[in-house]
């Protein structure tokens, strides 16, 4: 069984910028070999997309983080690096698989960005 293991979250002035991981343990999970993406709940919120990387390597981001998130992966990890961090990127980000069924969720990392 995949188990998710985000890391790489903390506290941020707005303007800044924070590098997340994402790791499974528990199995042999390839990142490189699985469309994966990354998600992220507010608070009061529900959870939505951020970002994905598919086996071809093409990217998509949500809107709101174009130009300023950029998702990667090798083989074992798969990371996202936000840059010109905004308020409203607070949130707890999540790393899952991005095509079919959605494996168990970790426990994912919280961003803070104060303003």
């Amino acid at each position: 069984q995949v188990q998710f293991v985000e890391s790489g979250g903390g506290l941020v002035q707005a303007g800044g910028s924070l590098r997340l991981s994402c790791a499974a343990s528990g199995s042999t999970f390839s990142f490189s070999a699985n469309d994966v993406g990354w998600y992220r709940q507010a608070p009061g919120k529900q959870r939505e997309f951020v970002a994905r990387i598919n086996r071809s390597g093409t990217t998509l981001y949500e809107d709101s983080v174009k130009g300023r998130f950029t998702i990667s992966r090798d083989n074992a990890k798969m990371y996202l690096q936000m840059n010109s961090l905004k308020p409203e990127d607070t949130a707890v980000y999540y790393c899952n698989v991005n095509v079919g069924v959605l494996l168990p969720w970790g426990q994912g990392t919280q961003v803070t960005v104060s303003s």
